[in-house]
């Protein structure tokens, strides 16, 4: 256990500083940038993008009113595993269960905080390698990017974000607001960017028509040629030496324009685009809303971020409720529903969902289509650079809040002595939880690997052509093989970001039962806010949590991904399960809180 005298955390933080690490780890810019090109890789469910974003959205405003209601009863450090123990302690029929509670909340929250930031440092090494593919299309390829470099870049981004952590939460609010007023701007100017080119680009007028070998967009129909091997003809597009895609002509020899058009689907039955705006906010099919929702509430997820900082905020009871709604307000109900519909109603036939589910960055590719529209041939580019570069800096702020919230807990569950004890203790000068934020950044490290090595199997695998165009090198075509067997293999980082996500509904769900349990014949009962509402985050949960079991045998969506995320989750629980016997035994403590125990605990 920490000596008495240990360093504790200073309460430094005000509502802005609260609101404003919540909103870091909600960041619209790197979800928009990064949830898109998974959300496009989950089979047919693709229609339904948006509307599963308003399930996600309305199934995280119940769950944040529950956070915000127990932030107001109890406030401190910890989040959920704090507030199970503290609910179930003021209760005389359940207080015996507070320390079985609150262990699993810690522990299933952990599957969360601790797969989180790994998924977001996957993300870094895709967006680092599409960058320099597109800086230097001979070095790398843009899409796919070298799977070494993408690895090297996972493993520097995690270390160098938990030093910023490490130095405190200060600093790190600071960076978090900096980052929240950029990406913020850029993101809605491409929203709105967007938008003005559908609205301007009616069917059959000349367009833009988008090159993923070369990464930038052309005004032309594109020359294809046929070609046979062992009596199986092929399509491509016709190149220049320098890999320009050459024109179509027409009988007189001038380029045939590209006349663009938005068709729904392929001959194979494909989604390409949405023809109307009301297509956009359909739900075309509620089974692809609910498994478009299970992936959704990635970018959601971290409101309930600030209710771990209790103990360094000034006033945790007024502050922490108020920052736990406003920042899933302004970012979900906002930038997200505004973001996702101007993207879903730019798809077209020159960039259509089937483009984006191939890419590893779907929106910097819309990016420079649309900036060639606005800008000019060929400045495209330089409009996706600067977008570019605030996505970058969006995740630097949601890995680093992500990582400041899940080391609070696993420094909470130390103090506890429910982790190992070393994970209970603060930094001298810093008054961080050190060795909880460097142990999750080795962890983020591992993770983030596994996610991009295998970031374009399954739906996303490129095809032979695209393969086949790799530039040779160690740090650029190591590691791919052909499209049957990447579409054979799972795709690592939809695994990944699934196996967070079934942690975070998890969480969700049982913060939603530790409510009900909080307000139980409470002299403060609401009838909405403490029955209605937790009753409906606990369904709505239940529903998406489901989802991953009943999708794949009903052909939903991808299926070897949510499969993987169930086993992931199956061992953590079997592996918490072995530890808490083991640590029982070894401490001499009973599962069930004893009536001599309980004033001491409580207090």
């Amino acid at each position: 256990m920490a000596e008495n005298n240990a360093p504790v955390m200073q309460q430094t933080l005000g509502l802005t500083g609260l609101t404003m690490n919540a909103m870091a780890l909600i960041a619209p810019g790197a979800f928009l940038w990064l949830t898109f090109f998974i959300q496009a890789t989950t089979g047919a469910t693709a229609p339904a993008m948006w509307l599963g974003i308003v399930l996600a959205l309305a199934l995280c405003l119940a769950t944040a009113v529950c956070y915000a209601e127990l932030a107001k009863l109890y406030p401190g450090t910890g989040s959920s595993y704090y507030f199970a123990e503290q609910s179930f302690l003021n209760h005389d029929r359940a207080w015996k269960y507070a320390r079985l509670s609150k262990f699993i909340v810690g522990w299933g929250s952990h599957l969360y905080y601790w797969i989180y930031p790994g998924v977001m440092v996957a993300v870094m090494g895709v967006i680092c390698g599409y960058l320099v593919g597109t800086i230097w299309p001979n070095v790398m390829s843009a899409s796919p990017p070298g799977i070494l470099f993408m690895c090297l870049v996972a493993i520097v981004f995690s270390y160098g974000v938990a030093y910023i952590a490490h130095r405190g939460v200060n600093g790190s609010t600071s960076v978090n607001i900096a980052i929240n007023i950029i990406q913020i701007s850029a993101l809605l100017i491409f929203s709105v960017m967007a938008l003005g080119y559908r609205v301007n680009h009616p069917p059959g007028s000349v367009a833009y028509q988008f090159d993923s070998s070369s990464g930038e967009a052309y005004t032309y129909e594109f020359a294809i040629v046929k070609t046979t091997a062992n009596g199986a003809t092929t399509e491509s597009v016709d190149r220049d030496a320098s890999g320009v895609p050459k024109p179509k002509l027409d009988a007189a020899g001038k380029p045939v324009p590209f006349r663009i058009s938005y068709p729904t689907t392929d001959d194979k039955g494909n989604f390409l685009s949405h023809p109307t705006a009301r297509s956009v906010v359909a739900a075309h099919n509620f089974s692809w809303v609910f498994l478009q929702a299970t992936v959704a509430i990635l970018i959601l997820v971290g409101f309930e971020s600030v209710t771990a900082m209790g103990g360094e905020a000034k006033n945790p009871k007024r502050d922490v409720p108020i920052a736990v709604i406003t920042s899933l307000l302004v970012q979900g109900a906002f930038c997200y529903l505004i973001e996702y519909f101007c993207a879903n109603y730019f798809l077209n036939s020159g960039y259509t969902m089937q483009s984006a589910a191939g890419s590893s960055a779907p929106i910097g590719d819309m990016m420079v289509v649309i900036g060639d529209a606005i800008f000019g041939a060929g400045h495209g580019r330089y409009f996706m650079f600067a977008e570019a570069i605030t996505v970058f800096l969006a995740i630097i702020g949601t890995t680093l809040s992500c990582m400041n919230t899940g080391a609070r807990v696993t420094y909470a569950m130390g103090k506890d002595a429910e982790l190992p004890d070393h994970f209970g203790s603060l930094h001298n000068a810093n008054l961080t939880p050190h060795r909880a934020i460097w142990t999750l950044a080795t962890i983020s490290a591992v993770v983030g690997i596994i996610g991009v090595v295998l970031a374009f199997g399954d739906g996303g695998a490129p095809p032979d052509s695209t393969l086949q165009a790799i530039p040779h090198g160690l740090f650029s075509s190591f590691g791919y093989p052909n499209h049957d067997k990447l579409a054979a293999l799972p795709n690592s980082l939809l695994t990944i970001t699934l196996a967070s996500n079934f942690g975070t509904f998890l969480l969700y769900m049982l913060s939603c039962v530790i409510c009900l349990v909080a307000f139980h014949k409470h002299p403060k009962f609401n009838f909405v806010k403490h029955l209605a509402i937790p009753l409906f985050g606990l369904v709505a949960n239940l529903a998406c949590m489901a989802a991953y079991i009943i999708g794949p045998f009903l052909g939903i969506g991808t299926k070897m991904e949510p499969l993987l995320a169930l086993g992931v989750a199956a061992v953590w629980a079997l592996y918490g399960l072995i530890y808490f016997v083991r640590s029982s035994k070894a401490t001499g403590r009973t599962t069930l809180i004893q009536p001599g125990a309980r004033t001491s605990a409580a207090s």
